[in-house]
């Protein structure tokens, strides 16, 4: 539901009733992970995508049935070749939507009108929903803030909040979407309830080292991944808003020492595109050894060779140095800037979905690695 946070959000605004379909579970290739939803409001209006196309008709029917009733309702599409006219995912896949009403007088409202905003200003905040268990549990919200906070409930046992609050601080910690299995007592004895628990999280930064044209194209390609994207360099004449006006900030420092300073995660992305040895070396010393999620540094082979020496003598160690993914970027043969920074943009997604970076033609492993991130950038 984060991905379309912010127009509803305006409808809750606008006064509108809606309901809201959520993708709960997931098996097989199915398009879309748990999260993605899609929304119809009073008026037939649709925003949001659960599957790609597949299946998205049935869905919208099964909004307006619970904006009708008053219902909360889950429902399984997948494929069948028995009849191939039924609703299903032709991908092969399985999903389990969770249609939720979200009307005047519905309990989960002033529970969504808490947690959208924050989800549209990508605060921290974590929304734990009962997508399996008793019928008058199912779609019950709970909002939880990184300090404990709470708004909603559950209902039930007056242990499960606090036990589910728990949970999705944990999830919320780890910059994670995913579902959590508990008793209906709060107790850790799955089998009872399933929640979904989507955590809002502010987007994970790229820092692009090196004011060069390369750097531009792959701003953009940053932003579009859902970066929130730094260009840093020491050199003012070169590093100006207006060479990089797609960036959310330009940085003039000596690259080491910004990075020193500057808040990082398990999800930041660092991008050395200076290739000039008294830029890269203590650049490069400090970044790997921090844990970030990638560094990637431009060059030809020769420069890599000549930069991992250099690194070796300023003491970075073999594991370290293994780290470092150098000449950067995967090879889909690029010549341009714009077609170097999707090379770079597609072994950072590579990375983070423990994708092989092989063409998908001739292959047999699953497309989709069952809605999970693998790689190093799994908490992005």
């Amino acid at each position: 539901m984060l991905d379309i946070a912010d127009e509803l959000n305006r409808w809750l605004d606008e006064g509108r009733d809606f309901a809201v379909a959520t993708v709960v579970s997931v098996g097989g290739s199915a398009p879309r992970g748990p999260g993605a939803a899609l929304a119809v409001d009073g008026d037939g209006t649709v925003i949001g995508s659960v599957s790609g196309g597949c299946v998205e008709g049935a869905v919208y029917e099964l909004c307006v049935r619970a904006l009708q009733d008053g219902e909360t309702v889950r429902e399984r599409f997948g494929y069948s070749d028995e009849d191939a006219f039924a609703v299903g995912l032709t991908c092969g896949g399985v999903i389990d939507v969770m249609v939720t009403p979200v009307t005047a007088d519905a309990p989960s409202r002033e529970v969504f009108r808490a947690a959208l905003p924050a989800f549209a200003r990508q605060e921290l905040a974590a929304l734990a929903r009962v997508v399996r268990g008793p019928a008058e549990l199912l779609g019950r919200a709970l909002l939880v803030r990184p300090d404990g906070a709470c708004e909603g409930g559950l209902g039930g046992h007056p242990e499960l909040d606090r036990t589910v609050a728990a949970e999705a601080r944990a999830l919320l910690d780890a910059g994670r979407t995913g579902t959590v299995a508990l008793s209906e007592d709060g107790s850790h004895c799955p089998g009872g309830l399933t929640l979904l628990v989507e955590s809002s999280v502010p987007p994970p930064r790229m820092i692009v080292f090196g004011a060069v044209d390369f750097a531009a194209a792959l701003v953009r390609a940053g932003k579009f991944l859902g970066h929130h994207v730094t260009v840093c360099d020491a050199r003012p004449v070169f590093a100006t808003p207006a060479r990089f006006p797609e960036a959310d900030e330009v940085v003039v420092d000596w690259p080491h020492r910004y990075l020193r300073s500057t808040p990082t995660d398990g999800r930041t992305v660092l991008c050395v595109l200076t290739h000039d040895a008294k830029f890269d070396v203590p650049l490069l010393t400090e970044a790997l050894r921090m844990p970030v999620a990638y560094v990637g540094a431009m060059g030809s082979r020769r420069t890599h060779e000549d930069r991992a020496r250099r690194l070796r003598e300023a003491g970075v160690g073999e594991r370290e140095l293994a780290r470092l993914r150098s000449p950067i970027g995967l090879d889909l043969g690029a010549r341009t800037p714009e077609e170097t920074a999707l090379s770079i943009a597609a072994e950072i997604v590579a990375a983070r979905r423990g994708g092989t970076g092989v063409p998908l033609t001739g292959g047999a492993a699953p497309i989709h690695r069952d809605g999970e991130e693998r790689g190093p950038l799994a908490a992005a």
